[in-house]
């Protein structure tokens, strides 16, 4: 270990993938185990609770500890048998690019099942939405389509994790407010109404499998990621084709929003979006973070 700020993670040794597992642990996944570093932190805070996530929060400072409780071993578990859940367990704000890679663009404007009637311009004329908190889960639960007599699609997106609270963040130091980087699935119910309410349903937004630190992530803006759907890719681009990078979706949002630490901006999603179905298996893929598998559930009681 270095003397490196430990809000900033630099000159980390180890690999750092913070997962939460089994519902109530935190872990650090290296290769096929999961180090428990549950210990390490206050489970018993005061109420009334600061805003964003009470464990994310305390994560830029415990950096080296983590690391260090990794790197010795420990309470170890095979990664095979731990339920990973969602790595932020109760964000502030789920925050939406809802058009921020022009091929998608094109692509809503010539499907009326996605436009609905619309014409899509730029992220800056329609602005982010909200997603609701209550939509979130993990990559070990499913999706439920509670109206399987819609049109339901899958995004994948990079899902940023803020980690330092900030307002009017300017680009250049836009970066310094990320703990880190997870893949995102912004379910999409298809319809006339606004995005923040069709795609705040139950189940439709899903992050995981863990936290990659920032630093382990050269550039956010250049990395390739992908969606298969029963084993058929359905997306494929790279994060260079964003609109609005990473640090302009930061500075942006914090014009309107403070942001707090567990914060997640899910990025926008590519072209290539489609319908799933009951019963379907997604894997996505992002590089840096690596992939994981989550499931349609088969059958979902719909009133």
């Amino acid at each position: 270990m270095t003397d490196a700020d430990p809000a900033s993670g630099a000159g980390m040794e180890t690999v750092m993938r913070i997962c939460r597992f089994n519902s109530n642990r935190i872990g650090v996944v290296a290769g096929d185990v999961v180090h428990d570093v549950t210990a390490l932190f206050d489970l018993k805070p005061a109420w009334p609770l600061p805003p964003g996530d009470w464990i994310v929060r305390q994560i830029p400072a415990l950096l080296p500890q983590i690391a260090a409780q990794a790197k010795a071993g420990g309470s170890t578990l095979p990664l095979a048998a731990v339920r990973l859940d969602s790595p932020v367990a109760n964000p502030g704000k789920i925050i939406g690019a809802p058009i921020n890679y022009r091929a998608h663009i094109d692509e809503a404007n010539a499907d009326t099942a996605i436009n609905h009637g619309k014409t899509f311009t730029s992220l800056d004329q329609y602005g982010l939405f909200i997603k609701a908190n209550s939509a979130l889960i993990g990559p070990a639960q499913e999706v439920q389509l509670s109206f399987p007599d819609r049109r339901n699609d899958h995004e994948v997106e990079l899902a940023v994790i803020i980690g330092r609270e900030g307002r009017f963040i300017p680009r250049e130091q836009a970066l310094d407010h990320v703990l880190g980087y997870s893949i995102g699935l912004d379910m999409t119910i298809r319809g006339p109404e606004f995005p923040g309410f069709r795609k705040s349903v139950d189940t439709f937004a899903v992050l995981g499998p863990w936290i990659v630190t920032r630093d382990e992530i050269a550039d956010p803006n250049r990395l390739d990621l992908s969606i298969a759907v029963n084993g058929e890719t359905r997306q494929k681009s790279n994060t260079s084709y964003l609109i609005f990078d990473v640090q302009r979706l930061i500075e942006y949002a914090s014009r309107f929003y403070t942001l707090q630490p567990g914060d997640v901006i899910m990025t926008g999603t590519p072209e290539g979006v489609s319908q799933v179905n009951p019963g379907d298996r997604m894997e996505a893929w992002i590089d840096g973070i690596g992939s994981m598998q989550i499931a349609i559930a088969g059958d979902w009681r719909t009133a």
